[in-house]
């Protein structure tokens, strides 16, 4: 086995070396415009040379390849190694084609449970029954009639002990601070509370180290790179324990300390409670892990079988890891490329705080929480949130494998077990798709006549995907990121260090590379 992956990696290594001689050959000859952008496919190494060339601006690359190539792209890789071959798409046609109209033909497979093998059995890494599984137990604690109450709750108990505190401190030793990492901070405490009962209090004065919390940006880092080298390059490295799967390991190890021990407690606080009310249902119960607990239970026997893992302990282990996946990088992201494009463009910012005070009719107060029924009041600054996904969706890329021969709208032809990427941060940056004023952040596009928001169809705006796997936790983004972007531009005015370079990650989840260092200052109310 391993003798046949580091033969395989050695000729990898071939390709890399040949990939680079062809790119220094690139270098020399004088080429059109178009040539410049389009990848040309060479002689055994395909089109990997243009692609090394821009691993460090990967979702750059690949819009500009987009834009010339129609909205879809069919990216050769090395011939040694046909599943680097894929294709790529940010046409709204395809995307509703594929996360549809034909979404049966369009699997998660295989090869992407390997990629993100750290995710188990957990919804995102799974197909068919497990997966309506997923679906049906998460909507069900959704649409619980106390859940609201529970976010709120657990929402402004962190912004009254975690970010307050911490914002203040900043505003009032005129500190500069990575913005980016309060919000992944504060997500990860809020999603552990939410999901684990367990407030980790990493959002605090002095931002302790949270071995879990840190974790998650390893993980998205190493997974992206699993899309484009061979599976054999990359579990080479994950046996010898080096590069970016060195960090992945670490991170598994820190998801499952953290998580293990919460799912111990939470065992043993069920039993008590159980006990106490004599084994006897409450309807008034809002807990997601008991909802997973039985719903382990419930299944068939059929449906067990789906499972990599027999114990109920993995499998919420699998569960709980993906929705906090979901929970903290998400939002945290958006909500970071949200203030960063609010300093980009003042008068949104201004007009964002305008409505915020007067449609809320805001009173001199030295602290506010705004509630679930007022930032539903908030339409202009949904709007903004809305063009800043369009613009910087969390999840950059979406991975699917055909399962039978098909013709997609665009007039591709797709083979079975053909690789399709799906590329949501391409889609919102097409002209073809959105027009000539694309790249201008314009909350105005969002807002009909009438002043509500203007419904687009998801497959033209992908950021909570589309079709029948549409994130479940829509709603519930919206109203965390008004309820903290509304508290922050009420109680601070704040502005990006001039010296600081903002540009988005090579990785799955779109977080600013170095972060978004920022000061704040403390509004007078």
């Amino acid at each position: 086995m391993m003798m046949a992956i580091c033969s395989t990696a050695v000729a990898f290594i071939f390709i890399i070396v040949l990939s680079l001689g062809c790119y220094m050959i690139l270098k020399l000859r004088c080429r059109s415009s178009d040539d410049k952008v389009v990848p040309r496919n060479w002689p055994l190494v395909g089109m990997m040379p243009a692609l090394l060339k821009n691993a460090h601006r990967v979702h750059e690359f690949a819009t500009d390849v987009l834009k010339h190539s129609g909205g879809t792209f069919e990216f050769k890789g090395p011939a040694a190694f046909a599943n680097l071959s894929m294709l790529a798409t940010s046409d709204p046609a395809n995307i509703h084609h594929i996360l549809s109209k034909n979404f049966s033909n369009y699997p998660k497979g295989p090869h992407f449970r390997k990629i993100f093998d750290i995710l188990g059995d957990g919804i995102f890494n799974v197909d068919s029954q497990l997966w309506e599984l997923h679906r049906k137990t998460t909507l069900s604690f959704f649409n619980h009639a106390q859940f609201y109450t529970l976010l709120e709750t657990n929402v402004w108990h962190k912004v009254e002990k975690g970010l307050f505190p911490v914002l203040d401190w900043f505003a009032e030793e005129g500190a500069e601070f990575d913005l980016q990492e309060v919000f992944q901070r504060f997500t990860f405490d809020t999603i552990s509370k939410l999901v684990l009962h367990h407030d980790p209090q990493s959002l605090c004065l002095g931002l302790p180290y949270v071995p879990c919390e840190k974790a998650f940006n390893h993980a998205v880092d190493a997974l992206l790179y699993r899309h484009i080298f061979p599976e054999s390059c990359w579990k080479l490295q994950n046996w010898l324990g080096i590069g970016k799967e060195k960090k992945l390991i670490q991170a598994c190890r820190a998801f499952d300390g953290f998580i293990y021990s919460a799912i111990k407690r939470l065992e043993l606080m069920m039993i008590t409670t159980n006990i106490k009310n004599n084994n006897n249902d409450s309807d008034d119960d809002v807990s997601l892990f008991t909802a997973y607990v039985q719903a382990y239970k419930q299944q068939e026997q059929p449906q067990a079988a789906l499972l990599t893992t027999t114990t109920t302990t993995k499998f919420l282990r699998d569960t709980f890891l993906s929705l906090m996946f979901a929970g903290r990088d998400t939002t945290s992201s958006t909500l970071t490329w949200f203030f960063y494009l609010l300093a980009q463009n003042p008068l949104v910012q201004a007009n964002a705080r305008d409505e915020i005070e007067n449609k809320l009719n805001l009173k001199q107060e030295i602290k506010r929480f705004f509630k679930l029924e007022e930032c539903h009041k908030l339409v202009y600054l949904h709007a903004a949130l809305c063009e800043t996904l369009r613009l910087f969706p969390p999840l950059a890329i979406q991975h699917k494998v055909s399962t039978a021969m098909d013709v997609l709208p665009s007039g591709h032809l797709v083979k079975p077990n053909t690789r399709i990427i799906l590329l949501f941060y391409s889609s919102g940056r097409m002209d073809s798709i959105w027009g000539e004023d694309c790249m201008e952040f314009k909350p105005e596009r969002w807002i009909s006549g009438n002043g509500r928001i203007k419904h687009e169809p998801s497959y033209k705006f992908p950021a909570f995907n589309a079709g029948p796997r549409t994130c479940l936790g829509k709603e519930m983004s919206f109203v965390q990121m008004k309820m903290i972007a509304a508290i922050i531009l009420h109680h601070y005015e704040f502005q990006v260090v001039d010296s600081h370079s903002v540009s988005p990650s090579d990785s799955i989840i779109i977080q600013a590379k170095h972060g978004l260092k920022v000061k704040f200052t403390k509004r007078s109310m």
